[in-house]
């Protein structure tokens, strides 16, 4: 930087000017410090050392729980992640990613240079939490509280799941399968015996299972029957085969509930291959109301939330005083649609 100064006459407080501030500049007079800074070698401040004499880096940090790639395949994420995107454009934030920690790698929570994070987790990881308490630095969870009593940004999933399945209750269906996501990581497809009760660590599964039990009541006073199958994964594929061992008991379900569209989309799919009509063998219903929900054959009937509004209703909070921020739950609706019918008689 005083080379470059010294070259052009000027002070080294307009050499940086011309990068960390080029509104102080005329247009003419920071493209010669950029000419000569290229010229010289010089490729601008050094951003660690702006970083501390700064006091702050201008990144927003988003932790998941899962592989990096989920937030880019997964069209729920995608929409929740354009939402944390946007805001984060709107205030001149950069963002920087944290996956899940891997075997034998090491964590980047204690390395990211951020200013805060949204915990797009469920839940966060203990040993994060340590990691967050060290930083001591701003958190927002999105969809479950990072700590409990903590503020957060997501919806009632408990009411969403309950009236997913009330809608199916009051179309006559008895005979109900429900897909979970899986109740531990890493676990495979399993018929869970607990049924609405299986133990499970993550906050949406317990909630979803709870508003599931919730509606059901009548399904079995009336002498009916709730299975449940835990999913693989969260692709279409784990879907149809959580969908396998539903569709092949002896008495199989009138209608199934799925814990997001994907997944729905999976059952559909087994469905077909089998030659069952859905709805008019099977009632099928989703969560999330992903674009691809209105656009199957048939339409899914699902619950939207938004997602969307969740990531950019995170990154406010985050950037808002701590003493300002309290729990923000948004509004979800069941979106009945072509894939849902009373059960044939």
């Amino acid at each position: 930087m005083r080379d470059v100064a010294r070259a052009l006459g000027v002070s080294q407080a307009t050499v940086s000017n011309a990068f960390n501030r080029p509104d102080q500049l005329s247009r003419e007079l920071r493209d010669r410090i950029l000419i000569a800074a290229r010229d010289l070698g010089y490729p601008g401040p050094d951003p660690i050392a702006n970083t501390f004499r700064r006091g702050r880096t201008g990144a927003i940090g988003l932790i998941i729980h899962e592989p990096l790639q989920y937030l880019f395949e997964d069209p729920a994420a995608r929409l929740t992640m354009a939402g944390v995107a946007r805001v984060c454009g709107e205030h001149g934030s950069s963002l920087v990613l944290v996956p899940r920690a891997e075997p034998g790698l090491p964590d980047v929570v204690p390395t990211a240079l951020v200013d805060g994070f949204v915990a797009f987790c469920d839940p966060l990881e203990p040993e994060r939490r340590e990691l967050l308490r060290a930083r001591r630095l701003p958190v927002v969870g999105l969809d479950a509280p990072v700590t409990p009593g903590e503020p957060y940004v997501g919806i009632d999933d408990r009411a969403a799941a309950r009236a997913a399945a009330a809608h199916l209750i009051a179309l006559g269906h008895r005979r109900i399968g429900v897909i979970s996501f899986a109740l531990a990581r890493d676990s495979e497809t399993t018929v869970v015996p607990a049924g609405l009760d299986a133990p499970t660590g993550y906050v949406a599964n317990r909630a979803r299972l709870d508003g599931y039990r919730d509606a059901l009541g009548p399904a079995l006073d009336d002498g009916g029957r709730i299975v449940v199958v835990a999913a693989r994964g969260v692709e279409e594929a784990d879907g149809a085969a959580a969908a396998v061992p539903l569709l092949d008991h002896a008495e199989p379900p009138t209608a199934i509930l799925a814990m997001s569209d994907r997944l729905a989309l999976g059952v559909i799919a087994e469905a077909a291959r089998r030659g069952i009509d859905v709805p008019g063998d099977l009632s099928v219903v989703g969560f999330d109301d992903v674009p691809a929900a209105s656009s199957a054959d048939p339409a899914l009937t699902t619950v939207r939330q938004p997602h969307a509004r969740k990531g950019a209703e995170a990154v406010r909070m985050l950037l808002r005083p701590a003493s300002t921020r309290q729990a923000l739950i948004l509004p979800t609706e069941v979106v009945v649609r072509a894939s849902t019918a009373p059960p044939r008689t």
